[in-house]
């Protein structure tokens, strides 16, 4: 943001400290009122015709603006992508400890990536790879939406699972 000596326009639509238009003046006659109530003079509309300088303690701006960045980031949820790793030739058991442990990462409101990774010659068998993963969407279904379809890359195959929203 440009303020005081760094404004290049010759005249600016000045705004007061109390959101006041003062109209058109020269950059020169605008920093001399800025100075005058021991103020800066800061550039808010660059692009506008003629730009708008508005006078402000530009200290007590940035804090401010500080303050609200800092708040938005705390009120953010951050979603994180958790893997589970399964085998073509999972047995029930395993399975169903896997399928636990998504679900509980899905209820926290993680993205869920569910993997298969082909060893050897297994990968001439992608469809039991394929089956695994579908029962595996199909037993997560009242927990999650399917983001993105099973698909091979190079030798595993994976799908994305996303919390279903409970509005």
């Amino acid at each position: 943001m440009n303020l005081n000596e760094g404004i290049r326009a010759r005249e600016v639509r000045l705004i007061d400290q109390n959101g006041e238009q003062l109209g058109i003046k020269q950059k020169r006659e605008a920093l001399e009122i800025a100075t005058r109530v021991n103020l800066d003079l800061v550039l808010v509309a660059p692009n506008a015709k003629p730009p708008v300088a508005r006078i402000m303690d530009y200290g007590k701006f940035k804090f401010e603006q500080q303050k609200k960045d800092k708040e938005a980031r705390k009120n953010q949820k951050i979603i994180q992508l958790k893997e589970v790793r399964l085998s073509p030739s999972i047995d029930d058991h395993d399975f169903d400890t896997k399928l636990r442990n998504a679900i509980k990462f899905l209820e926290k409101g993680d993205k869920v990536k569910a993997s298969i990774r082909f060893k050897g010659r297994a990968i001439t068998h992608k469809e039991l790879g394929q089956r695994v993963l579908d029962r595996f969407a199909e037993a997560c279904k009242e927990v999650a939406t399917i983001e993105s379809k099973p698909k091979m890359d190079g030798r595993s195959m994976f799908l994305i699972m996303a919390p279903k929203n409970e509005k």
